[in-house]
């Protein structure tokens, strides 16, 4: 299976990078898995609608770019879908079972998703109504993809 996590900015917090590091060295024997990183658009604090809609765009534009049309498509999105780790599991098995071996996993940038990078998904997911630092949501879900390759593979995870 390839996965592709497909993110917006640069990660610069060392242990985050130590931390994501870790778990894809751990996944190599599970799938092969690619960070892509896109620019985040740089903007003002304060946005009218209008310029929060107009730098989404271009990050989307990005995002999408690194997107092929064999990819299965899951974005991480507040309102998304809510798995237990071993849903999650299944899903990524279910998936694997029925042809589509490219999974990309995408997370906005502060802003979030533009709607054209969500209408290309065909799932959003969320870990929850807590909203967290895009950066540390790369670690936390490259750790919950390998959880999920624990599982489907009957092997000891920490519940």
């Amino acid at each position: 299976m390839k996965i592709k996590i497909i993110t917006v900015g640069k990660l610069k917090e060392k242990y985050l990078v130590q931390g994501i590091n870790e778990y894809l060295k751990r996944l190599q024997s599970y799938a092969k898995v690619e960070i892509i990183e896109v620019s985040d658009e740089k903007a003002p604090e304060n946005l009218s609608e209008a310029e929060m809609l107009q730098v989404k765009g271009k990050e989307g534009e990005r995002i999408l770019a690194k997107i092929s049309d064999q990819d299965h498509v899951f974005v991480l999105a507040i309102n998304g879908k809510q798995f237990s780790s071993e849903d999650f599991s299944k899903e990524i098995e279910q998936l694997g079972i029925h042809g589509k071996s490219q999974l990309a996993f995408v997370i906005g940038g502060s802003l979030g998703l533009s709607d054209e990078v969500l209408k290309r998904s065909q799932q959003q997911m969320s870990f929850g109504k807590l909203t967290y630092p895009h950066q540390l949501m790369r670690l936390v879900l490259v750790e919950q993809i390998y959880r999920g390759f624990r599982i489907m593979r009957g092997e000891p995870y920490h519940k």
